[in-house]
C-alpha cells in the first residue's frame, strides 16, 4: 500500500456538545431581531394614532396596550442575551469582547421596558404634541444609547471572526453596517423614520451575523485567537 508523500489523514469532525449547545443559544440573536421588529410592526399598524413617521416604536409600551410591546422589550432582550451567551461558545473561550457587547446590547432592551419612552407627538391618545422630558424618558434614551454604541462596536469586533472564517464580504460590511446605524440616529431629530431604520438594520444584521457565524462548519472552528476577540 502506497501513501502520497506529504499527505495527512483527515479525521471525521463532529460539532462538541458544547459548540453544539452554542449554535443552540445563539440562535436567539439569529430571531430577536426579526421577532421584535415584526411584533412593532403589527402594533403599530393597528395602534389607534400611532405613526412611523412621528412616533418611535418605543412608543408603542405607552397607553392601555402598551404592555405588548414591554414584553416585546423582555423577549427580545432575553434571546440577545441567550445569543450572546451562545456566540461566546462558538467563538471559543478567548472571544470576550463580541459576545459581552451583544449581551449589554440585550440588557438594554431590559432597561427600555423597565424605564418607558415619553409620550409626546399626540400619541397615545391624549398625550400633547411636544414631548417632556422626563426620568424614565432620559433613562430609556441612555439605555438605547448604550445599547447601539455597543451593538455598533460588536459588530466591529466580529468583523474579525468573520473575516477569520473566510467570510471576508461579511467582515467588510460588518465594518460599514455601524456607518449606517449611527447615520440613522444622527438624522433622528430630522426624521422618526430614519431612527427607526438605523434601529432596524442593526438588529436585522446582528441577526443575519449570528447566522452566519452559527452555520460555518465544523471544521473551520478553532478556539479563538486574539485577533478574534
Amino acid at each position: 500500500m502506497t501513501q502520497t508523500l506529504g499527505a495527512r489523514p483527515r479525521a471525521l469532525r463532529t460539532p462538541s456538545p458544547s459548540r453544539s449547545a452554542g449554535r443552540g443559544l445563539t440562535a436567539g440573536a439569529v430571531v430577536a431581531g426579526p421577532l421584535f421588529l415584526g411584533a412593532g410592526a403589527l402594533q403599530g399598524l393597528t395602534r389607534d394614532g400611532f405613526d412611523f413617521r412621528r412616533h418611535a416604536i418605543s412608543q408603542l409600551a405607552l397607553g392601555e396596550a402598551g404592555w405588548t410591546q414591554t414584553v416585546n422589550f423582555l423577549i427580545a432582550g432575553a434571546l440577545l442575551i441567550a445569543g450572546a451567551a451562545g456566540l461566546r461558545r462558538l467563538l471559543g473561550a478567548g472571544a470576550v469582547w463580541g459576545p459581552a457587547l451583544v449581551g449589554t446590547f440585550g440588557a438594554s432592551f431590559w432597561a427600555a421596558a423597565a424605564f418607558p419612552a415619553d409620550a409626546g407627538a399626540g400619541f397615545p391618545a391624549g398625550a400633547p404634541e411636544a414631548t417632556v422630558m422626563s426620568g424614565h424618558g432620559s433613562a430609556h434614551m441612555l439605555a438605547g444609547m448604550v445599547g447601539y454604541l455597543s451593538l455598533c462596536a460588536a459588530f466591529v469586533v466580529l468583523a474579525r471572526p468573520l473575516a477569520a472564517r473566510g467570510h471576508r464580504g461579511w467582515a467588510v460590511a460588518s465594518r460599514l453596517v455601524p456607518v449606517a446605524v449611527l447615520a440613522g440616529f444622527a438624522a433622528s431629530a430630522v426624521s422618526v423614520l430614519a431612527f427607526t431604520a438605523g434601529a432596524g438594520l442593526g438588529l436585522l444584521w446582528l441577526a443575519a451575523v449570528a447566522a452566519r457565524l452559527s452555520a460555518a462548519p465544523a471544521d473551520r472552528w478553532r478556539t479563538a485567537s486574539p485577533a478574534d476577540r
